[in-house]
């Protein structure tokens, strides 16, 4: 509007000077607004004043509006918002530039996760406003759907430090997708009595008395009211009316489109339907002509300049579609589809709201509308499309194998209750061989998270997959899919039989199983015996990832990598899988990157990172209807409580796991349970009690097979055998580590190899060791090779070569201080003593700082802010503030200036 209009907003005085001093803190650094406010309250005319006092200052204005009939269509909203910057997007790094061409529906191409098109969406904005400051408007949040909600949050919450604004409404008393945690609230209220009476003085002086009071009575300050009743109200309205003010507007819009040509309600219902508002496309549907008489009846606005058509309400659309018949709303529907020849997805529910009854043709496009929703990251959309095929499904086996597709992409994605539900209708009906294993997965799924028997839901699914009535096609995704949940309920399981019943099943996969399952079914399985062969293979898959956006794939090489100790490989690919959960995707994606940046962090040192992200991951599985994968995180959390000298919530960690994973029959946790159990009993000094959990893990002399967890307390079933005087024993498991050869399988497996040989073997086996120790390969291994140099220097002092011993025990003091393993570390000065090592301070450890710590002390030295330190690291701001603020006192510094010096006398 003019601003000469801008006067018009009565009572909105101090709303438009708020703006102002919005869009200059714009100029100066990016700003959000989320504003609040009932219906009629004149959100709409603030947002339409922001966007013309921006665009009388030379910003750029990108306006949307959520629709209530395009809910369902994923980033229909984002479409709406930079269509206009088109051109500027073919601009971007081409990762960038193809997530949102795809995304938005401009290109083919791998579906991006919802992370890199938040990242796009971002890049692009603030590139674009280097130019000239943008402000986006988004009105109507109540109904913008969910993917666009998610890119939405991300750029209102970075927005700060760039000349890029955000502007976004939604009714008071309604829920969106949209996470307005930290975002700054501004609500609307109505007008005062002073502004009301001026209002309607200056707009409708001819009012009588006792009309005039009615009015105000009855609109409360709501703008909207007080411009739409007076038409309504005579002096003879009765002062008492127990209609509400929506019903009462409603009707009003009502009878002014009653008044409209029958092509002008007509093309309206097309507007309403269609959503978006653009004129080009509602060219293509009809005839525009008869939009004039709409807009002279001030129901909407035709704005040419920006190519759009705005209604002047949403109760006018509500009106619109309630005035219509069912014939009307579907042939409206149906001319839209028809439109839509290139967008599966809005094809398919335009269709699908203009059929009435089973459609098979319709319900096979829901069904591939929700493949493409699928892979594009949103999972809640994918179930809501499969749910409508069902529902339009021709035959109860189809319907039924929908239901059990949505059932299985619900349970998968954490959605355990509407899982739930949805396999319960797929049971009621017959189910075909597709369905049946969609049912079978989605049943073993939500059994697991629920309080169900690992053993049971293995034979259920397992019964599915033997029927063989799907074919054994190892292209078939349900049969894929089955395969990957078998080997994970197999693996949980952990009896040489479950094992069996898998690779009997895998073997019958035609022409051979997927990359990803042939490789998992060799390093998770029976890392042991089985992983060396298939190293390149994973190497392939490591490789392909810098360019891959199926995060399910990120997942499951993640997976395969995890017994090879190649996580570090893939901590860039986790962290976006955490971020990707942030952010709002899929919580199982979340949960995932959490668990492989929880074990590389244990066995690299960085133990305070590991207790943060297992609380996160303890958080995000419980709320997420994903209890079984709670267990890992309690996992995390204990073993680092054992090497912190935390001895009874370390206990009390393996009993809570022990007494969840029993009654389930899930014995690999069961054995899992005893490896905190091993590390405070070996940190404690009690080796006989170490000796007994870690045996029960693996029995000495034996790797066990299909258990995994006995890579894990290799060291400490030889180190407990030698303190407790079973030599033999001691022997007998180097000795099978050496026949297994597990030093082929990393570096990490190759230095604990050499480490238990310098413990049972002769002098020869210690200088291997210490060969391996000067590699920097090892280095990695913090925790491993403290301990390691902390073992074989008791060895060395007992033959009293103290030099030598000194050298690997002031390195193991290093670094269990830096991993705070005060037991470690107590026991570790203690030797230098014994060793008759006399400290100075030139090499007094960092006892204070973690490996953290240190990382970004040094960065900070080098320069970085606690911005760029955060993006490197992968941490919020905040979280290397709060380090640097316990750094300092530690270094005896009080600044970043004194960083520097500090860290060098270390």
């Amino acid at each position: 509007m003019p601003h000469a209009e801008l006067e018009t907003l009565f009572g909105r005085e101090v709303e438009l000077a708020n703006i102002r001093r919005f869009l200059q803190s714009i100029r100066h650094g990016g700003d959000m607004r989320m504003v609040r406010g009932e219906p009629g309250v004149g959100k709409s005319a603030l947002l339409a004043a922001a966007a013309d006092l921006a665009d009388a200052e030379g910003m750029r204005v990108l306006p949307a509006n959520g629709s209530e009939f395009e809910a369902e269509i994923s980033y229909s909203l984002l479409n709406q918002l930079l269509l206009p910057l088109y051109t500027d997007m073919q601009k971007l790094p081409p990762a960038l530039r193809d997530a949102l061409t795809v995304a938005l529906g401009f290109g083919s191409g791998p579906a991006p996760a919802a992370l890199l098109v938040c990242n796009a969406a971002l890049m692009l904005l603030t590139t674009v406003a280097k130019k000239k400051p943008a402000l986006l408007i988004v009105d109507d949040v109540q109904w913008v759907d969910r993917p666009s909600a998610v890119v939405l949050g991300f750029v209102a919450r970075r927005v700060r430090g760039t000349p890029v604004g955000v502007i976004a409404a939604s009714r008071t008393g309604t829920e969106s997708f949209l996470d307005s945690r930290g975002l700054t609230e501004v609500t609307v209220d109505p007008l005062s009595d002073e502004a009301s009476a001026r209002l309607v003085d200056t707009r409708f002086p001819a009012l009588t008395d006792r009309v005039r009071q009615r009015l105000l009575d009855l609109a409360q300050g709501n703008p909207l009211a007080l411009l739409e009743l007076p038409g309504s109200l005579t002096d003879s309205t009765p002062p008492a009316d127990v209609v509400p003010l929506s019903d009462r507007l409603q009707t009003i819009f009502a009878t002014r489109i009653a008044g409209l040509p029958e092509s002008t309600r007509l093309l309206l219902l097309l507007a309403t339907f269609e959503g978006s508002g653009d004129l080009r496309t509602l060219r293509g549907l009809a005839d525009l002509a008869p939009l004039a008489a709409a807009d002279r009846a001030q129901l909407v606005r035709v704005n040419d300049a920006g190519g759009r058509i705005v209604f002047g309400h949403p109760l006018i659309q509500s009106a619109i579609v309630a005035m219509s018949t069912s014939e009307e709303r579907q042939q409206a529907h149906q001319a839209i589809a028809a439109a839509l020849p290139g967008d599966p997805e809005r094809r398919a529910w335009h269709l699908a709201a203009a059929t009435v009854g089973p459609d098979e043709v319709v319900a096979a496009e829901l069904e591939e509308a929700a493949h493409v929703v699928l892979r594009r990251g949103d999972a809640f959309g994918a179930v809501a499309a499969l749910v409508r095929a069902a529902e339009m499904s021709s035959t109860p086996e189809d319907a039924a194998r929908r239901l059990a597709e949505a059932a299985y992409t619900g349970a998968e994605a954490g959605v355990a209750g509407d899982a739930t539900t949805l396999l319960a209708d797929a049971r009621s009906m017959s189910q075909g061989p597709a369905g049946a294993l969609h049912a079978a997965n989605a049943t073993a799924l939500l059994m697991i998270n629920g309080d169900g028997d690992v053993r049971t839901a293995h034979r259920l699914l397992a019964g599915a997959i033997e029927t063989g009535e799907h074919g054994w096609r190892a292209d078939d995704q349900a049969l894929d899919e089955a395969m990957h949940t078998l080997l994970l309920l197999s693996s949980f399981a952990s009896s040489p039989d479950h094992w069996a019943t898998f690779h009997r099943l895998l073997a019958r996969l035609q022409p051979e199983p997927g990359d990803l399952l042939s490789v998992l079914s060799r390093t998770f399985t029976d890392p042991v015996r089985t992983a060396a062969a298939a190293l390149p293979d994973l190497e392939a898959l490591i490789a392909a990832l810098p360019g891959e956006t199926d995060l399910t794939r990120i997942v499951r090489t993640g997976t395969a990598s995890a017994h090879l100790s190649r996580l570090g490989d893939l901590r860039e690919h986790s962290w976006r899988l955490v971020r990707q959960g942030r952010e709002g995707g899929a919580p199982q994606w979340q949960v995932s990157g959490l668990m492989h940046l929880c074990e590389d962090d244990y066995y690299t040192g960085r133990w305070d990172e590991v207790e943060e992200l297992a609380a996160e991951g303890e958080r995000v599985a419980d709320e997420s209807g994903l209890p079984f994968l709670r267990w890992y995180f309690l996992l995390n959390r204990a073993v680092v409580a054992a090497g912190r000298g935390r001895f009874g919530e370390a206990y009390d960690l393996a009993d809570e796991i022990t007494h969840w994973a029993a009654p389930r029959g899930v014995a690999a946790m069961l054995a899992v349970a005893h490896l905190p159990r091993t590390l405070a009993a070996a940190a404690a000094g009690d080796f006989e009690a170490a000796y007994r959990h870690a045996t029960t893990i693996s029995p000495a002399g034996v790797l066990a097979p299909y258990a995994p967890t006995a890579m894990w307390v290799m060291l400490d079933v030889v180190e407990a055998a030698q303190r407790t005087g079973r030599t033999a024993e001691a022997r007998a498991h180097a000795e099978a580590m050496r026949t297994a050869d597990v030093a082929a399988l990393s570096t990490r497996m190759r230095l604990i190899q050499h480490g238990v040989d310098a413990l049972v073997l002769d002098d020869e086996a210690g200088d291997r060791l210490e060969q391996a120790l000067a590699d920097p390969a090892t280095e990695r291994w913090l925790f491993d090779s403290s301990r390691i140099r902390l073992v074989f220097a008791e060895k060395l002092r007992r033959r009293k070569e103290y030099s030598r011993a000194g050298t690997h025990l002031l390195a193991a003091r290093t670094g269990f201080a830096a991993i705070g393993a005060e037991p470690w570390l107590d026991r570790t000065v203690g030797e230098l003593r014994a060793a008759g090592h006399r400290p100075t301070a030139a090499d007094r450890p960092p006892a204070a700082l973690t490996t953290q710590e240190m990382e970004i002390a040094n960065l900070a030295a080098a320069g970085l802010t606690n911005k760029q330190i955060a993006q490197r690291l992968y941490l919020s701001h905040r979280t290397v503030g709060a380090h640097l603020y316990r750094v300092f006192p530690k270094l005896g510094v009080t600044s970043r200036a004194g960083l520097r010096d500090a860290l060098n006398h270390l």
